[in-house]
């Protein structure tokens, strides 16, 4: 039976994740909605990209790393023992910060996953239309037997995203996709987002507030605080609303000064 459109993607509650004895983010509640684009936004060490990679269970492969609470994908806990993180993050695909194609042909880097999952159809057809999604069909077409490597890094981004879309995620997790590229690959790669929100739910993390504007319908706003059980300090989920209300009529002041650029 498929979900309901109106219920959450994911839901976390009172999700805790440690590093050792560190506890890197604390006491995280939010309802992230499906097919939408949802940006997580805060200072640096706030936990944002460790919620992220909570999401599709990339931190089990950071040692010591450890989560409490709970991560429903689709009403089902991601951290249950009968779960095989490797199916997880099958149907949750990610795109890192940095481009990391395969050191393989253009056309090898969508077949390859593809293959490894099983897939049995016409790989001709999936590599194209894989490279039609991520918006790089029309640069690439020619020279699908040229490697990876030989594309500018936004080129490589979109490669990377073509990748996971391959294996036919229903989620696509971005951790700061665009932070390493030219104005003009972010632009493309922004608008590539609007157009996969109508196939996939989208979670990015950004440190572009301007960006976060612009792509996502709904924000978290992440913050640094001080942590009662030591002397250091802890990620934590300040505010989660419409993108509108975060940048405009935020609920906390907290919120309102990291938007408006006095911390951060």
């Amino acid at each position: 039976m498929s979900p309901s459109s109106s219920s959450p993607c994911f839901t976390l509650e009172n999700v805790s994740i440690s590093y050792g004895t560190n506890v890197a983010v604390r006491g995280v509640y939010m309802e992230i909605p499906r097919g939408k684009v949802t940006a997580f936004i805060g200072p640096s060490g706030c936990g944002k990209s460790t919620v992220l990679r909570s999401l599709n269970r990339m931190n089990d492969l950071i040692e010591g790393c450890s989560l409490k609470g709970r991560v429903l994908f689709e009403n089902q806990d991601l951290y249950t023992r009968d779960v095989d993180p490797v199916e997880v993050r099958r149907r949750i695909g990610m795109v890192f910060q940095k481009p990391n194609p395969f050191p393989k042909s253009i056309y090898e880097n969508i077949a390859f996953g593809a293959r490894i999952n099983g897939f049995r159809g016409d790989m001709d057809e999936l590599v194209e239309r894989s490279l039609r999604k991520a918006a790089i069909w029309d640069e690439t077409k020619d020279k699908l037997k040229v490697s990876g490597y030989s594309l500018s890094g936004g080129q490589q981004q979109r490669l990377c995203i073509a990748r996971a879309i391959a294996i036919e995620p229903e989620v696509i997790l971005m951790d700061e996709p665009c932070s390493a590229l030219d104005p003009i690959s972010t632009l493309k790669i922004e608008e590539m987002m609007h157009e996969l929100k109508k196939s996939y739910t989208i979670v990015i993390v950004t440190h572009n507030m301007q960006q976060a504007v612009r792509v996502s319908d709904m924000t978290g706003f992440f913050n640094v605080t001080a942590n009662p059980d030591s002397d250091g300090k802890v990620g934590c989920l300040e505010e989660f609303a419409d993108t509108e209300m975060i940048f405009n009529s935020p609920k906390q002041k907290a919120t309102q000064d990291y938007v408006t650029g006095r911390f951060g």
